[in-house]
């Protein structure tokens, strides 16, 4: 065991992590496509949009209100987003936060992103979710909305790389490529 001094603070157990989740309105879903699909055009954007491909699928996440009725999905579900940046190595914040999930008996469904990690849990299950992980510690409030004007400061319109162009041709262009290269990065 490493004896602590001022230079290496004590990392708390992963069981002891306690953070501050955001709860968003939108009701999402995570949708099914086959290998290789292009993200089509009924897929809308929410506060949580993402678009994974591998060799066996292409899985959205997306807003659950336009989803056709026989496309494979989970729905309708919520999301819950880890406040703050997570630094990369942290231990334990997902583990934090799924085991009073299971323990309750609660579906979840866990995404990353660079910077923090979101849970979703169906519609049906947000109360109880909330409670499970209040009675460890952590904090449930609701999301504060992106304002326009903070979204226009903050992030660049999506572009085509070989055009220049933004708004819907960048949009489209960016669908595309997206498709194409099955990540968004």
């Amino acid at each position: 065991m490493t004896q602590q001094t001022p230079e290496t603070p004590e990392t708390p157990h992963w069981s002891e992590q306690i953070v501050t989740l955001a709860e968003y309105p939108e009701k999402l879903a995570i949708v099914k496509l086959p290998p290789g699909a292009e993200v089509p055009r009924w897929a809308e954007s929410s506060s949580l949009f993402s678009v994974t491909a591998t060799a066996y699928e292409t899985s959205l996440i997306c807003a659950g209100r336009s989803v056709p009725t026989k496309t494979p999905s989970i729905h309708p579900l919520k999301a819950f987003r880890v406040v703050g940046r997570i630094e990369e190595g942290t231990v334990g914040v997902l583990a934090a936060l799924l085991t009073p999930l299971a323990e309750a008996g609660i579906p979840a469904y866990p995404f990353t992103t660079y910077e923090t990690d979101w849970v979703m849990v169906r519609v049906v299950d947000v109360e109880k979710a909330a409670e499970a992980w209040r009675g460890r510690g952590h904090t449930v409030m609701a999301a504060v909305p992106i304002t326009k004007a903070e979204t226009k400061s903050t992030t660049r319109k999506p572009t085509d790389d070989k055009t220049g162009k933004t708004g819907k041709a960048g949009r489209t262009a960016k669908r595309q490529a997206v498709s194409k290269k099955g990540t968004g990065r």
